[in-house]
């Protein structure tokens, strides 16, 4: 009897999202010599990567860290939640503790700077697809870190009275503007106390800290 025809794998679904065209096409083209590769689409927004994920239901994101609409650590908290089969792999030009472990405790399972080789990144994609984590050498160190609880920052009796209202505030969306306008501070003003906030907190945006310190009990929806 003739030998029975072997199936061909199943090839490794690619979802590109970053805001910059020329970075997602750089990105394809290093995607595109690979067999068992296949980019399903590329975008520029966290909107339309949460709703072709919701389409495609790729194998791996390659997803930008710093979008126009949303953080990518709120895309990658999503799709753990919603998607958690989705590997995610953050692309930044920026080696940031806050950023390494907001994205690892979204669920990211790896973390490349810009600057990677197109044998990293192919590299990445499969491993990442195959259930393994990536992490590029120059931030496994915010991990360790992390990990030996060295700058971290439980936050509960970090905030001064005045970063609690700041904090507040945002919780209520307002813009910098408008809580300098409610506080009677200046924008500068408020811009400095949100840094002072990401850095006790350990966390990289407004919605993270947001969330950590309604999580934490620091603020409340109803407080002000």
């Amino acid at each position: 009897m003739p030998d029975r025809p072997v199936s061909a794998p199943h090839p490794i679904r690619v979802l590109i999202v970053d805001d910059h065209p020329l970075y997602r096409r750089g990105i394809r083209a290093a995607l595109a010599g690979e067999a068992d590769v296949e980019v399903v689409a590329e975008v520029g927004s966290a909107a339309d990567a949460l709703h072709c994920c919701a389409a495609e239901a790729p194998d791996v994101v390659l997803l930008d860290v710093n979008l126009p609409d949303q953080s990518g650590v709120d895309v990658a908290r999503h799709l753990r939640e919603t998607q958690p089969e989705i590997g995610v792999v953050a692309l930044t030009a920026y080696d940031d503790d806050a950023y390494v472990v907001a994205l690892a405790e979204a669920g990211a399972r790896g973390y490349l700077l810009k600057s990677a080789s197109d044998a990293e990144i192919v590299g990445a994609v499969r491993a990442v697809a195959a259930g393994e984590a990536v992490f590029a050498p120059a931030v496994t160190g915010a991990l360790l870190r992390r990990a030996r609880g060295e700058g971290v920052h439980d936050g509960a009796d970090a905030l001064t009275l005045r970063e609690r209202e700041v904090l507040s505030r945002a919780a209520e969306g307002l813009t910098n503007r408008e809580i300098g306008h409610v506080l009677g501070i200046s924008d500068r003003t408020v811009q400095a106390h949100l840094s002072h906030i990401f850095d006790k907190l350990g966390v990289a945006s407004r919605t993270e800290a947001v969330t950590v310190g309604l999580r934490r009990g620091l603020i409340g929806l109803d407080e002000g």
